[in-house]
């Protein structure tokens, strides 16, 4: 056992000084403590604390005044560095506003070749700030196939048509609705057994014709019963005195834009269109040196049809009804034949009132016989696909060079649907420099995935039938087109000038998909509430420092339909832009993550125009 440990007395001795000592200190800090506490408060500022220091004395003689308000807050902002966005609804008497093609601003500009009926878009400083309103008593259009025979009258509310068309069943007004029964001017049996003829004439059937153009369109039969067919035409008519047809051909469902052939190129690249068709559309084709008739050869694809009805085609049995003389129509039947063997158009058919041309498969023979016909001659510095603002030449656009006579210029396409995924030719010719093979398939898988997460997101896009007219604004090589194709819906791809990428709308007809150019900082050439979705990917981005957001979104607003949906992708600094203001819009919106998760910068907006229209016209603003 360890031995017992005993404290010395020197220790003990230690252990009793130090425990007296502090006895003695403690004493001493007591009676001073009491000493002071005799003297009072000391004074303190008033303040939000003094009730509460004040009743704990302190023996210092000079105190601060502690601050506990935040120093870390930003300044509130003012009304002049952060303005709420604030965008009213528009006079109800324009609800049918198109800043492009507005009535009056056009009476300023010459009538020659219809320029005055071209796009002549507004200033900036005339620009409006305001929602443009649905009319009173709108409603959500009928769905596809219904709405190509029906449309609601309030949507449209104009009778003009019905009775100027009266009996060649164009239009029909019954009760709340319009009725759509397929006729036309020179097809009063309808569209169908129209097209039937056509049919008898070039094959219409087997895929080779996927794409068409329709001038001067009317209320867009033609393009309406072609779809059962698997072809698309893009509609076309200036808005004029026969109110509203290219927005009755919307409100059916039809692919149609406002357009006039007049001074300036249409909106399309070249060789575009499969078929060309006008039936009594009024354009004077042998005119100005036949420059309409260079037009439709510049949009035609190697081997595509025109197909011409109506004046003066079958003028031996029409000329009394056409109030013209018979001398007048053979006078201009000649010069429309004479300017379709200057372009090296084969005439393979006129039966009745249909007159069919084709284009060749190459320009061999064509350069060869520019001894005998030597205008008009071919263009040599024009690019062929810049079509904006770009002035009509008279002079023969060439197609691409080949090695044999046999030989389709610019490539083969396969027929329909394997034309949809084959890949395109301007892609596998190089021609379009840093667009290959890959990055086209790559492209298309993207954008299947992409719309299989839009259609998660967007339960309405996922309903089959919700929506019928389409708008991508941003189209690239047509991808999410491409990837709703079997949806039906047709999508209008647009493709704007002023992208820092190649032209790729030839790309997109190419593959049997439609489309237009367009400069975003503008408005398009189409009615309010056109579209019933609209896919924005990158625009904003795009037009960063080139025009206003603002601006951008209300012309969106403008040609989207009450309750009609919008995705925007884009990068998550412009979207909480973009949020605030469509908050403003009455349209509501959410941002969401990627496809590829919340760690990629590029979000997705997804936003609802909620339903609201003008309040009833008095009778003084109905005049």
């Amino acid at each position: 056992m360890a031995a017992a440990r005993f404290l010395s007395p020197f220790t003990l001795f230690n252990t009793k000084y130090s425990l007296c000592l502090v006895a003695i200190l403690c004493t001493t800090f007591y009676f001073i403590g009491i000493w002071q506490h005799s003297l009072g408060p000391i004074p303190i500022p008033n303040s939000s604390t003094s009730a509460v220091v004040s009743s704990a004395p302190c023996y210092s003689l000079k105190t601060t005044q502690l601050d506990f308000m935040p120093h870390h807050l930003p300044p509130d902002p003012s009304a002049t560095t952060a303005p709420l966005p604030h965008f009213p609804p528009c006079d109800p008497s324009l609800s049918e506003y198109t800043p492009c093609e507005d009535a009056r601003r056009s009476l300023k500009f010459d009538r020659d070749m219809l320029i005055y009926r071209q796009r002549h878009c507004p200033e900036k400083k005339e620009l409006l700030k305001c929602r443009v309103p649905a009319p009173y008593g709108y409603k959500v259009p009928f769905r596809w196939p219904k709405s190509r025979e029906f449309a609601w009258f309030a949507n449209a509310p104009h009778k003009e048509l019905a009775v100027e068309k009266k009996n060649q069943n164009w239009i029909k007004v019954e009760g709340e609705q319009f009725r759509f029964p397929g006729g036309g001017t020179m097809f009063p049996r309808g569209a169908d057994a129209y097209i039937d003829d056509i049919d008898k004439l070039i094959n219409l059937k087997d895929g080779s014709i996927r794409t068409a153009i329709d001038t001067g369109c009317g209320v867009a039969s033609w393009g309406a019963y072609l779809l059962s067919r698997n072809i698309v035409a893009v509609s076309f008519a200036p808005r004029d005195t026969h109110v509203s047809q290219v927005q009755f051909a919307l409100e059916r469902g039809v692919p149609a834009l406002i357009g006039v052939l007049a001074s300036i190129r249409l909106p399309y690249p070249s060789r575009a269109f499969d078929m060309a068709h006008c039936s009594r559309c009024l354009i004077p084709w042998a005119t100005h040196d036949g420059v309409y008739l260079i037009e439709i050869d510049r949009i035609l694809r190697p081997g595509g049809y025109w197909i011409l009805s109506g004046p003066p085609i079958n003028w031996q049995k029409h000329w009394r009804g056409w109030n013209r003389t018979a001398d007048d129509l053979e006078q201009e039947q000649s010069q429309i034949e004479t300017v379709a063997k200057t372009l090296c158009w084969k005439k393979i058919v006129q039966k009745g009132d249909l007159a069919i041309w084709q284009k060749p498969t190459n320009h061999v023979h064509c350069k060869a016989n520019r001894k005998i016909f030597k205008q008009p001659s071919f263009c040599q510095s024009q690019n062929p696909d810049m079509a904006w603002y770009t002035k009509l030449d008279k002079c023969l656009t060439p197609l691409p060079e080949v090695s044999d006579v046999k030989e389709i210029a610019g490539g083969q396409l396969p027929k329909w649907p394997e034309r949809l995924n084959a890949i395109p030719p301007r892609i596998s010719s190089g021609s379009l420099t840093g667009i290959t093979e890959n990055t086209f398939v790559e492209n298309t898988e993207l954008w299947k995935k992409r719309v299989e997460y839009y259609k998660r997101i967007d339960h309405q896009l996922a309903e089959t039938g919700r929506y019928r007219n389409l708008l991508d604004m941003n189209a690239y090589l047509g991808g999410f087109a491409s990837a709703l194709v079997n949806d039906p819906l047709w999508v209008m791809n647009a493709v704007p000038v002023e992208a820092d990428q190649i032209n790729t709308l030839g790309v997109i007809y190419e593959r049997g998909l439609i489309g237009t150019y367009q400069n975003w900082c503008e408005a398009m050439s189409t009615y309010p509430r056109t579209y019933d979705f609209i896919h924005a990917d990158s625009i904003f981005s795009l037009y960063k420092d080139r025009c206003g957001m603002e601006d951008i979104l209300l012309e969106m607003d403008r040609i989207l339909r009450p309750q009609g949906s919008v995705i925007i992708r884009d990068d998550v600094d412009e979207l909480l832009k973009i949020k605030k203001i469509i908050d403003a819009m009455q349209w509501e919106g959410r941002i969401l993550d990627h496809e590829q998760g919340p760690l990629e910068r590029e979000k997705i907006l997804v936003a609802v125009k909620q339903y609201w229209t003008a309040s009833p016209l008095t009778p003084k603003q109905d005049q």
